[in-house]
């Protein structure tokens, strides 16, 4: 399953543009591939796995703005449609790992 969290965080000030790069940061440093600004993705083998990354970003998520989670399975994911551009590199090496995974 893959877990996508959508945030809109205001970048006004000093103070919100520090919890918008700690709440980036920590989603890299967590497993997290930016799929688009604003917008990552994290692979869990289970619900297990997804209820304890989600009670880690309940923790350090900022306050303000909002943060929003979508789980959903690797075959949803997969099928997903790309409008206009292309996968990015990261996709690309998660969906062949994948493959061996799986």
């Amino acid at each position: 399953m893959r877990m996508l969290v959508m945030f809109d965080l205001p970048t006004d000030g000093k103070e919100n543009k520090k919890y918008y790069t700690d709440f980036r940061k920590f989603l890299l440093r967590d497993g997290y591939d930016m799929i688009q600004f604003s917008v990552y993705s994290r692979i869990c083998a289970n619900l297990d796995a997804v209820d304890k990354h989600l009670k880690r970003l309940r923790h350090v998520a900022p306050r303000k703005g909002a943060v929003r989670v979508i789980t959903i399975t690797n075959k949803q994911y997969g099928d997903a449609e790309i409008v206009t551009g292309e996968r990015r590199r990261q996709e690309k090496r998660m969906n062949e790992a994948q493959i061996s995974l799986f």
